[in-house]
């Protein structure tokens, strides 16, 4: 996995940054886009900006590569998979209490017609 999924010498160092910390920051990228009504697209675009801070981080406390797609992509990847998860979990809040006369929660990331 070393060289396919993360650059730095300890595995640790990736699941600090890309999954720990950016996860948490994505999730909450996801809440406040679904919290703001907004689309999916727009989780889209707010995802690759931190991409592109998650490589910063990277680079700067690591020497990693900055400019580097493989990296970039691992890295918007898990970040992506933590914001949709976010704006999953808000939106399915807000339909099911916000228009609790129309929709129920199956689970904590979808809800169905009543």
């Amino acid at each position: 996995m070393h060289g396919i999924l993360y650059e730095e010498p300890s595995i640790w160092q990736f699941l600090l940054i890309s999954v720990i910390i950016g996860g948490w920051t994505a999730w909450r990228t996801g809440k406040s886009v679904a919290e703001g009504w907004q689309d999916m697209g727009t989780v889209f675009l707010y995802t690759a900006l931190l991409g592109l801070g998650i490589r910063f981080i990277h680079h700067a406390l690591f020497a990693g590569t900055m400019f580097s797609l493989q990296y970039y992509v691992v890295d918007t990847l898990v970040l992506l998979v933590f914001a949709t998860a976010g704006f999953r979990f808000y939106r399915t809040k807000q339909m099911t209490s916000n228009y609790y006369w129309l929709y129920e929660k199956v689970s904590p990331f979808s809800w169905k017609n009543k």
